[in-house]
């Protein structure tokens, strides 16, 4: 029988053997014929022989971590002094830690150990925000501009251990200053550059950072933002900062590009003083090589630790075994370096495994909707990883602006960021890949550093919508969201937790462990817990359902709802807010508000729109919810001890009222009818 992953040490993929669980009346994936759907890989693997030989690989794994990571560390890492332990500690202990004793330097294994054998080989590919503005740097190359720029930085005061602030746009400038922190051993936070002056503030104090590096200008879509005049704005409450680095993409200057003598300085000029060779700091294992903000349900937002050896050993795997890599291939990700997603796949993973890697400034659709075919085609892009927001608006436009290009050299498709609906995968597949390219649906977070599920391109059958099977050294589980206890078998659904620790996981909050603990180790003790549902289909493939705490996933940005819901009561007409997820048929969730007023003001059209901008200038304007999806109330469905049910507040906004099921334990069950009122009538307004 098809076995049970996550609860059996090797996955054994069967598709013509069925398992049920008998103690539920109805199977979850009843009514989901495209969990039926299997699609052979149109191509075989380089980098693992076949689907027996994943399965022989992932047993390894997870019957002798310590015996497989220990090989991987010693062939991937090029190491200053050998690790001596290859793994210690426990999620219940919260203190997991990967190849004690090693020594490295992050920015030697992505650049100096390729200089002998493809110092002129393409490491790096810029394509600007116009179509054919395009820069490229061989090794070699990208190896003396981030030479250049950390001896500056350390020219300029800055020393190993000291956080370093970004805020920039995808410029080739953006890497550099991530591979020169990491040559420094000083450890990187960058921000989403999207993000408004106030998220930008908060997260440069709660890091201590007192280095920013920014530029004049960022350039997306055929439009200009003014970053610098951004972090100025951020920094007038960060008396910390004593020094701003700025790159100059545009060289824009006046009252939008301010610049402020005795703390500022080009980047530019820096690199123009500067030795252009940069000696490695020596860094443990365990010395953070980043911190990454990702949003949390408490309202602030959770600095995610990452560790140099661990990560970058994770990184590397997850880059070359789901995409298949080969030495002549051009590894396109779409994803802004603001997200974990362009941390290790622009970056880390790509520059480690010596691949040609592309950073793109635009968007799909500009100038119009041919745009990353178009790249493709110039380029002979192989691997193309987006996500399926992108997909979603390109679909809308049809096949003609796919056929326009030549797209053969594509290999491998990825998603990232939300699980894809089967409409949208079938299309990916047909439409851009030909049926001649395999779909990597990669599941992952902010805090696992990289995939946890994934197809392995070449080598696993894939379903439209599902993530596939577990990556080397991931052991899900299934278990229930009330008791916590494992739901053996295929054909469940419930919570998604990791009983086991990999190399890539996160390893703390910053400056605040016990929100570590509290957040993922403690709600489902001794599992890692995910915050997602999930389903085990009768193949044993995963399914992502969605998120069972509060975080709302809009376009691949995770936001949290206490997050949005501070931005909108920091108005002053607003006494509390409830933000929810919605579907949305581009974004895959919207965002939606219910608001309690204060005494004196009054529901109107005007009020909603300046809560939405209260959003967009508390977060960002990528997080800003539609005006019609403000909704005014005069209480919110919560239990007698003060918990928020925000099922109900989802189901009602969502038209579902017919599943509200029994309210009369709520503390005020009469909210409820006084909500889908309000609802309605915003609706038929």
């Amino acid at each position: 029988m098809a076995s049970k992953i996550g609860h059996e040490t090797q996955p054994h993929f069967s598709p013509h053997q069925r398992i049920r669980n008998m103690s539920e009346t109805a199977s979850p994936c009843d009514g989901r014929p495209e969990m039926t759907q299997l699609h052979p890989p149109p191509q075989t693997a380089a980098n693992v022989e076949s689907l027996e030989a994943y399965q022989a690989m992932y047993n390894e794994s997870i019957t002798d971590p310590d015996g497989f990571w220990s090989r991987m560390g010693k062939e991937l890492v090029t190491w200053h002094r050998e690790f001596d332990t290859v793994s210690h500690g426990s999620f219940a202990e919260g203190d997991i830690a990967w190849y004690l004793g090693g020594e490295l330097n992050v920015s030697v294994n992505c650049l100096d150990r390729h200089l002998k054998t493809r110092g002129d080989k393409v490491a790096l590919i810029w394509e600007g925000d116009e179509p054919g503005d395009v820069r490229k740097f061989t090794y070699r190359e990208l190896h003396r501009e981030v030479c250049k720029l950390a001896s500056g930085m350390r020219d300029a005061g800055v020393k190993a251990g000291e956080c370093v602030a970004l805020y920039m746009p995808m410029v080739p400038e953006a890497i550099f200053a991530m591979l020169a922190c990491a040559r420094l051993g000083a450890p990187h936070s960058v921000v989403f550059a999207g993000f408004s002056a106030d998220a930008l503030r908060d997260r440069i104090l709660d890091a201590g950072c007192r280095v920013v590096m920014t530029a004049d200008q960022g350039v997306r879509g055929g439009r200009r933002t003014n970053l610098k005049k951004t972090v100025d704005e951020a920094l007038l409450e960060c008396p910390g900062v004593d020094l701003v680095i700025v790159h100059q993409r545009t060289g824009e200057t006046g009252p939008d590009v301010p610049f402020v003598a005795g703390r500022d300085v080009y980047m530019a000029d820096l690199m123009a003083k500067a030795r252009p060779y940069c000696v490695p700091a020596v860094r443990n294992a365990e010395d953070t090589l980043f911190v990454l903000y990702t949003s949390g349900s408490t309202g602030r937002p959770k600095g995610v630790l990452h560790t140099s050896a661990g990560y970058l050993v994770w990184a590397m795997m997850t880059h070359k075994y789901t995409f298949d890599l080969r030495d002549d291939d051009v590894f396109a990700c779409m994803a802004d370096i603001g997200w974990i997603t362009g941390h290790t796949y622009n970056c880390y993973g790509p520059l480690a495994n010596g691949a040609t890697s592309m950073l793109f400034e635009s968007t799909p659709l500009y100038p119009d909707a041919g745009r990353y075919w178009d790249v493709v085609e110039r380029h002979g892009v192989t691997q193309l990883y987006t996500a399926p927001t992108a997909i979603r608006a390109l679909m809308k436009y049809g096949s003609e602006p796919v056929q326009k290009y030549d797209t053969s050299s594509l290999r491998v498709l990825g998603t990232v960021g939300e699980p894809i609906a089967p409409l949208a995968w079938n299309w990916y597949n047909e439409v851009v890949g030909a049926k001649q390219c395999t779909i990597v649906d990669t599941y992952w977070q902010t805090e696992t550093g990289g995939h946890m599920l994934t197809a392995l391109a070449g080598v696993t059958p894939t379903k439209p919508g599902s993530a596939t099977l577990p990556f080397f050294g991931v052991k899900p589980a299934i278990v229930e969201p009330d008791t916590g206890n494992v739901i053996e078998g295929n054909e469940v659904e419930g919570v998604l937790v990791m009983q086991q620790p990999w190399p890539g996981m996160c390893r703390t909050v910053l400056g605040d462990h016990q929100r570590y603990l509290n957040t993922y180790m403690t709600a489902y003790s001794g599992n890692y817990f995910t915050g997602d549902g999930a389903i085990r289909d009768m193949d044993g493939y995963y399914w992502i359902t969605g998120r069972v705490d509060d975080v709302v996933n809009v376009s691949g940005h995770r936001l949290g709802t206490a997050e949005i819901e501070a931005a909108v009561v920091n108005h002053d007409a607003c006494v509390e807010a409830a933000a929810i997820g919605i579907p949305h048929e581009l974004k895959g969730q919207d965002i939606f508000v219910y608001v309690i007023l204060h005494n004196g003001y009054e529901p109107s059209d005007d009020l909603a729109h300046e809560l939405r901008d209260a959003v967009k200038e508390g977060i960002g304007s990528f997080a800003k919810p539609a005006a019609s999806n403000i909704v005014f109330v005069e209480g919110l469905p919560k239990t007698r001890s003060g918990k928020l049910m925000r099922r109900i507040l989802r189901l009602i906004a969502t038209g579902e009222e017919s599943r509200l099921g029994d309210v009369s334990t709520l503390a005020d069950p009469a909210v409820v009818p006084a909500i889908i009122a309000a609802v309605k009538a915003k609706r038929d307004a």
